[in-house]
């Protein structure tokens, strides 16, 4: 077999978290790596495995299958591909060869040691320790910080099981709403708020719905999965941190808002289904959820709220794509969260996606807020040009929006329920 060339130090820094690395440590890493190759057909990956390893794919093609059945394809030097594939341990995917490929094999002790020592300069934070040590310390305990949040190791809230059953249940082609409504019974309070949501004004019949079978029918068991969802995903956003709670707080006000705006520019502006671009809306900064719980370990460091909010900005992505990947959300809602605030993002996709809906609506929610100044004109947004069946224009998307107030309101008591 002919040698293989090294890889450039410019090709090991388009992967992520490697692109915090000096070029000094990444030459101590590549030299600790392990170059593996994969004919079309071969395991790369076993699923319920523990290796220790990140493997970043440098050349071909993979496909990834979750324990449902799902499955998804990587290729190399797309965005799916910036990251280590398949990361979460142990491994909740089974992990294919689609053509020959190579990977450039880690093991996550050593990237975490070289990240722990990563110098500052690599992360940009504003320091407002005075000597040197205090810069040191600070900067230690943040390099810290994100080597647990990068690590594979990294703590994912599980969707709640009444959400989990619902899910795979409309998936199945033989299932009813009988079935679908006896899982839901099972979760008593989940059942109460579904059947106050199809009495609500957004979809309110000519009678009132009085039990959660005929909410089922009423609404529809794409809209019930949907909805059991987002009333599901109201859980992981609560701590018994009292401190912390008040962070997750506005959080959720603020996903919540996202997510009302969300539902009303899909229903207006494209043919997506709005409940699930409301659920994108809700998942959109769901990656923000793990630092916030972390950060409650770092009290010195994260004193300063700028170094917080950095740090989000820094990890909402990479952890919200982890942890929809590992709750088996399809790719339109991983797309979504990884590129919500990414401005200049457009899909590759001719019709309008989730994505795009979620960027527009992270726009509006952003206006005359203290973000304002930061923000791009709208016709420089190409999720913004792609909502075009309205031809919307500044104008005429905040009419839109104010016009359909009253529907942002309904959809706000609809998340509101409890």
């Amino acid at each position: 077999m002919a040698v293989r060339e090294s890889l450039s130090l410019r090709r090991l820094k388009q992967f992520q978290p490697l692109n915090r690395l000096t070029d000094e440590q990444l030459v101590v890493l590549a030299s600790r790596a392990e170059r593996r190759v994969h004919g079309a057909g071969q395991r790369v990956v076993e699923r319920g495995v523990r290796d220790g390893m990140d493997l970043f794919l440098v050349e071909g093609a993979v496909e990834l299958e979750s324990a449902d059945g799902r499955k998804s394809t990587i290729e190399a030097d797309s965005d799916k591909a910036l990251n280590p594939i398949a990361r979460l341990q142990p491994r909740i995917y089974d992990v294919t060869a689609t053509q020959a490929c190579e990977f450039l094999a880690v093991e996550q002790e050593i990237l975490n040691q070289l990240l722990r020592s990563a110098p500052v300069q690599q992360v940009e934070i504003e320091s407002s320790a005075g000597s040197e040590s205090g810069e040191s310390e600070e900067h230690h305990l943040l390099m810290e910080f994100y080597s647990e949040l990068r690590s594979n190791q990294l703590s994912v809230p599980s969707v709640p099981d009444v959400a989990w059953k619902v899910r795979r249940l409309v998936e199945r082609e033989d299932s009813n709403a009988e079935q679908v409504a006896q899982a839901i019974s099972a979760d008593p309070a989940m059942a109460a708020k579904l059947v106050r949501a199809s009495n609500s004004p957004l979809y309110r019949g000519f009678t009132d719905v009085r039990n959660v079978r005929e909410a089922v029918v009423r609404l529809g068991m794409r809209t019930t999965r949907q909805l059991v969802t987002v009333f599901a995903m109201r859980e992981v956003f609560k701590t018994r941190q009292a401190a912390l709670q008040k962070e997750m707080d506005r959080l959720w006000r603020h996903s919540r808002e996202v997510a009302a705006l969300c539902w009303v520019l899909a229903d207006g502006a494209t043919r997506l289904n709005p409940e699930e671009a409301l659920l994108a809306g809700l998942l959109h900064d769901i990656g923000v959820v793990p630092v916030l719980v972390q950060a409650e370990h770092h009290v010195n460091l994260f004193a300063d709220p700028a170094n917080l909010s950095h740090a989000i900005a820094e990890l909402r992505a990479d952890i919200g794509t982890a942890m929809l990947e590992s709750w088996s959300f399809p790719a339109p809602f991983v797309e979504a969260v990884r590129h919500a605030e990414d401005w200049g993002y457009e899909s590759r996709q001719p019709e309008p996606q989730l994505v795009d809906v979620v960027i527009v609506a992270q726009l509006h929610s952003m206006i005359g807020s203290s973000q304002n100044a930061d923000l791009p004109r709208f016709d420089e947004v190409p999720a913004y040009r792609r909502l075009g069946e309205l031809e919307l224009n500044a104008s005429r998307s905040l009419q839109l929006l104010t016009e359909a107030r009253a529907r942002v309101d309904e959809v706000h008591r609809l998340l509101s329920i409890h």
